[in-house]
């Protein structure tokens, strides 16, 4: 062959050339052409990078969109078919991106596709316009781990990760150090550092399971349950106040205590989510089950005056429905409240199928928070007792007192209608605990009231001028019940009885304001009584003293509870709109409860309420929990998620690194496991992959600088939480005291200046300022500096991820913060007491305490050179060293000292996981 083309003169051989170029094109194309195209592989990117924002859920320019198939193979705007499966030439999709003509060819105004991405069109159309759900949208499916077998495997997890290394050309790392191992899970399982003790004994044991008992005893801790709680608290935005401009007091912290009994006794996912979503809707649901819907009720509540009380409702509701979305599902369903998802396939009507879950609860952004749970220590149930038996004894009452706490509230408390109970209302205003009427054209409307037997309306009010009520039922301009006379009543509380029209059955009442001669300057309903039988005029004496000692009552069985969820039945339940645009006084089209179309189907014999919304997300077709779930304790001990982007698992999220792993974990843990949150956790931290050591090579930071394909072990800043108890801990001072209200640890003083609740920051006494962190007071208008200050948020609203950042706020904060200054000081006592007179000896002591290995000699040298400089300016002023020391005594001995360990708490390796 050679020979001949010599023959060739050059002209021939050049011509040759030209043709040669595009005969190798062809060949080349046609070779590939058969290949099979993917949608999510090939074509998806190209979709999502370059059409999507013109062709989607939000903007479908030409009438064309390429968010859900049945609109991609649709008509168009000029009545021709963008995609013509099978047949690429009689497909418009193919004449505009291979247009020459600037005014059509697409992307519109854009650089052109790409010859590739063109040809992945054309074969994709060609191979039928073939359509898959993204891959998070797909049920995880049972994988077999690949087939590896070395030193470094120590479970399933670790054939995986070493597939990756393999594809990216890396090199795992050797096992940590067993110091470096046991404080690494420890503060992991725990948020605390190992003790001296167990460090002493993992050290000590040889056996192969050494390791192992560590982790299952660090898996039964109490202190287990407290790490765990910290992380779920930023998906509940758990606060201590209500947020908005009053950010008034919350009492939700049986809530926390809650999650930690959970997390402790390994309550499933699966029971956990339900409890918290629907707890109050199971069958005979106990306290703990009532409790955790407190989940939902930690949405800001908004007490200032003049507010639409349904709309900060509205407000609440859709936060439920975004928080649900983005903690359980990974979906950013938030851009699905004013307009079908952009990028996903979800519609802008399954966003309020989806509300109608939420819509019916009975909490209406009250400033008293109804309804609340309380349990028994909540109240004196002594007094209570005693106060039942005289209203027993003047109502001729001779049942016995209930046993149930729930009893008798309901006997005693619930038989007459709170103001604050109302279902709707219009130009009014709740002050605890009356009804404000502010114009004549005002009303509240209670549902779902059984008037059966009810002959007499009796109210409690207070008026500054004569005026009326009108009571109708059913409707505004429905049949008038009573229309009830109100005389002025001074500075007391007025009270009139008056007949009301005989009605049977439960009908909604309207307490109606209608003007006369002097209008209303300030009419308030404190009481609405109903009550059977015929009684003419004002209450009786006796009427009097019952309504006073039920008054009295109520006060004692209705202390601060716990808000929790209440379903509305009957009449009652709201009805759900579509909100034009998203705007919540523009109603659309009503909706029924319903789940995205795109998701799992509901389960079969699910109630169509909370409950069966909430089976259907922990039903094991569900595409996403698990997944989520996972992904997030992935991302809680490895730094980074197998997606990184927690929060978003849709089209526009990160992809995953190892999407093989993420799917066998899932299935594990919803099969093998049956949801156990522990037994998933110590998969993961036995793993060859965790104990990894964490070195860095330059390998590493060539290939993979952020270590998201693990060829070494987790190496990331502490949080916020576990920077602060380790501080506390390894100076001695950490209270080991559970559950209870939340405290007041040190802050900067003048913080807090809060204009309408009288609220301030009252130093905590005691042990209580040195409690774990998750106990700390959160205000969400002032959070707590110190823990902001390293990237925990205010508690506004749900955080999926919190991004670490490193500021010099966090060095001062080390440096400077009351508590971690008298960490230091403890520290340095620790020092003197366990590190005899040597000075060296002292400061090996602190430093071994506190990181757990020796310090090696340059580190040594520098510790000792700073503590050097300290004595020497203590010994010269002996004010600066008591104010150093916090007392007289031993006050130049402490003071070097406390700087010593100071510089200890501020070192990298302190405050970062190796």
């Amino acid at each position: 062959m050679t020979n001949l083309i010599k023959i060739f003169s050059k002209k021939t051989r050049t011509i040759l050339a030209v043709f040669a170029v595009p005969l190798v094109i062809y060949f080349s194309i046609n070779t590939f052409s058969d290949e099979e195209v993917s949608f999510n592989a090939d074509v998806r990117p190209i979709i999502n990078t370059k059409c999507i924002s013109c062709h989607g859920g939000v903007k479908q320019s030409g009438g064309f969109s390429l968010l859900f198939r049945e609109e991609a193979l649709g008509k168009t705007k000029s009545g021709k078919f963008a995609i013509v499966p099978g047949d690429p030439d009689e497909s418009e999709l193919m004449r505009r991106i291979t247009s020459h003509d600037p005014d059509v060819r697409m992307p519109y105004n854009k650089d052109p596709l790409s010859n590739d991405e063109i040809d992945i069109f054309r074969r994709w159309i060609k191979q039928g316009a073939k359509w898959e759900d993204h891959w998070s949208f797909l049920k995880p499916e049972n994988i077999n781990p690949p087939d590896y077998n070395n030193g470094f495997v120590q479970n399933d997890i670790d054939r995986f990760i070493l597939e990756k290394l393999d594809e990216t050309g890396l090199e795992y790392s050797p096992e940590a150090d067993k110091t470096t191992l046991i404080r690494r899970v420890s503060l992991d399982l725990t948020g605390l550092p190992p003790t001296e003790e167990e460090v002493t004994a993992f050290l000590k044991d040889k056996s192969p399971d050494a390791y192992e008992k560590v982790v299952d005893r660090f898996l039964k801790s109490p202190a287990y349950g407290e790490r765990w709680t910290a992380m779920w608290l930023d998906l509940a935005r758990f606060a201590d106040s209500r947020g908005y401009e009053k950010d008034s007091h919350r009492n939700i912290w049986r809530y926390r205590d809650y999650l930690i009994r959970s997390f402790n006794e390994d309550k499933p996912y699966d029971k956990f989510t339900i409890e918290q979503l629907a707890g109050d809707l199971l069958p005979n649901a106990t306290e703990d089950q009532i409790i955790a819907t407190a989940f939902h009720r930690n949405t800001m509540n908004n007490d200032e005056g003049g507010t639409d009380n349904e709309e900060f409702r509205t407000a609440e509701v859709i936060d439920r429905v975004n928080t649900t979305f983005d903690v359980w599902q990974g979906l950013t369903l938030s851009c699905v409240q004013c307009h079908t998802h952009p990028y996903d396939p979800i519609k802008h009507k399954e966003y309020y199928n989806f509300m109608a879950y939420f819509n019916n609860t009975r909490d209406n952004d009250l400033d008293d928070e109804s309804p609340t749970f309380l349990v028994k220590e909540d109240y004196d149930e002594k007094k209570a007792n005693a106060i039942i038996s005289y209203i027993k004894e003047l109502s001729g009452d001779k049942t016995e007192i209930p046993n149930s706490f729930r009893e008798k509230r309901k006997k005693y408390i619930q038989t007459q209608l709170e103001p604050k109970d109302f279902d709707e209302s219009k130009n009014i205003e709740f002050i605890h605990p009356s009804v404000k009427f502010l114009g004549f054209d005002s009303y509240i409307v209670y549902n779902d009231i059984n008037l059966s037997g009810v002959k007499t309306l009796g109210l409690l009010y207070t008026s500054d001028k004569e005026g009326k009520v009108e009571v109708r039922l059913n409707n505004p301009n429905g049949p008038l019940l009573a229309t009830v006379n109100l005389a002025f009543t001074f500075s007391g509380t007025g009270s009139v009885k008056t007949d009301i029209k005989q009605t049977n059955g439960r009908h909604k009442i309207y307490f109606i304001l209608k003007p006369n001669d002097q209008g209303f300057g300030d009419l308030r309903l404190r009481e609405i009584q109903l009550i059977p039988g015929k009684a003419e005029g004002k209450l009786s004496t006796k009427d009097s003293i019952l309504a006073s000692e039920k008054s009295k009552l109520a006060k004692i069985l209705n202390p601060v509870g716990t808000p929790v969820f209440e379903e509305l039945k009957g009449s009652g339940r709201r009805t759900t709109n579509v909100f034009i645009r998203g705007n919540w006084m523009a109603k659309g089209e009503k909706v029924n409860p319903a789940i995205p179309k795109s998701l799992n189907p509901f389960p079969k014999g699910a109630p169509q309420n909370r409950l069966g919304m909430a089976m259907w997300l922990t039903s094991k077709d569900n595409p996403l929990t698990a997944r989520v779930a996972v992904n997030r304790f992935w991302e809680q001990l490895f730094g980074y998620g197998i997606v990184e982007t927690l929060e978003d698992f849709g089209s526009q999220g990160i992809k995953p690194t190892h999407p093989e792993l993420l799917d066998w974990m899932a299935v594990k843990f919803m099969n093998d496991y049956d949801w156990s949150m522990k037994k998933i956790l110590k998969l993961m931290v036995m793993s060859g992959t965790y104990r990894q050591s964490s070195i860095v090579r330059a390998e590493h930071l060539k290939k993979d600088a952020a270590n998201k394909f693990l060829a070494r072990g987790p190496r990331v800043r502490l949080t916020a939480e576990q920077i602060r108890d380790q501080a506390l801990a390894v100076s001695g001072l950490l209270s080991p005291k559970m559950f209870g209200p939340s405290v007041m640890p040190h802050q900067p003083p003048r913080l807090w200046q809060t204009v309408y609740n009288g609220m301030d920051w009252k130093l905590s006494e005691g042990e209580d300022k040195n409690r774990r962190a998750i106990y700390t007071y959160m205000k969400r208008t002032s959070p707590y500096p110190n823990m902001l200050n390293f990237d925990a948020p205010s508690r506004e609203f749900c955080v999926v991820r919190r991004i670490r950042t490193n500021t010099p706020l966090q060095s001062l904060a080390l440096l400077n913060d009351t508590t971690y200054t008298e960490a230091s000081v403890a520290l340095a006592k620790r020092m003197i007491k366990e590190g005899g007179k040597d000075i060296k000896n002292r400061i090996k002591t602190g430093y071994k305490i506190a990181l757990i290995h020796d310090p090696d000699q340059k580190t040594m040298n520098k510790l000792l050179g700073f503590y050097t400089k300290a004595a020497t300016y203590y010994n010269k002023d002996n004010n600066k060293a008591i104010l150093m020391a916090g007392q007289k005594e031993n006050a130049r001995e402490i003071a070097p000292l406390t700087l010593v360990a100071s510089a200890i708490i501020n070192l990298d390796e302190f405050i970062t996981k190796e």
